[in-house]
């Protein structure tokens, strides 16, 4: 075995994961823009997509954090904690009030716009575009945070830009990965 051959193992390794993080991108971005083009069906409804995609998204981050591929895998795993809690408390009780529902996504949105955020400092490729997804999310989770009871359609238009701007950020993270993966 050539001392070549030990680096591009463990990068092949490590871009295995590809997949995952790319699909959770494509199932924020599809979540974003059904939340986008259907703002005026019920709150029901908008609380039952969005608890199922941080359901499905946190449950993918806690098996992307068993990964020895992962980094971060702590951060990881607290984020798919939280998506999972979320997810749940939003299926289970759609119908609490348009406040309860904001204040969820608000602070589900400004977690993961954090995490986005921080990812960007360790990554060199994407760094404008992870850092640009994080942003947008936290802003989008403050701006619902600070006014918590604002319009249906105002609270669907934040929610989906925020849903979007995570996908954006995951496709590309996982993307890198892939391209990291091919080139080893």
């Amino acid at each position: 075995m050539t001392t070549e051959a030990v680096p591009q193992a463990q990068a092949s390794g490590s871009s295995s994961g590809w997949w995952l993080l790319f699909l959770v991108g494509l199932l924020s971005i599809v979540a974003g823009v059904i939340i986008l083009f259907e703002p005026g069906d019920s709150l029901a409804t908008l609380a039952v997509i969005a608890g199922i995609f941080a359901l499905v998204n946190g449950i993918l981050e806690l098996i992307a954090s068993f990964m020895r591929s992962t980094s971060n895998r702590g951060m990881v795993a607290l984020f798919g904690v939280i998506s999972a809690i979320v997810g749940v408390l939003l299926i289970r009780h759609p119908i609490a009030g348009v406040e309860f529902v904001a204040i969820l996504l608000g602070l589900w949105l400004i977690t993961v716009g954090l995490i986005r955020f921080a990812t960007a400092f360790d990554e060199y490729d994407h760094r404008f575009w992870y850092g640009l997804a994080g942003a947008l999310a936290m802003i989008a989770g403050i701006v619902i945070l600070v006014n918590p009871d604002i319009g249906y359609a105002t609270l669907a238009l934040l929610v989906g830009i925020g849903f979007i701007a995570n996908g954006i950020g995951m496709t590309a993270l996982g993307w890198g990965l892939h391209d990291a993966g091919k080139q080893a």
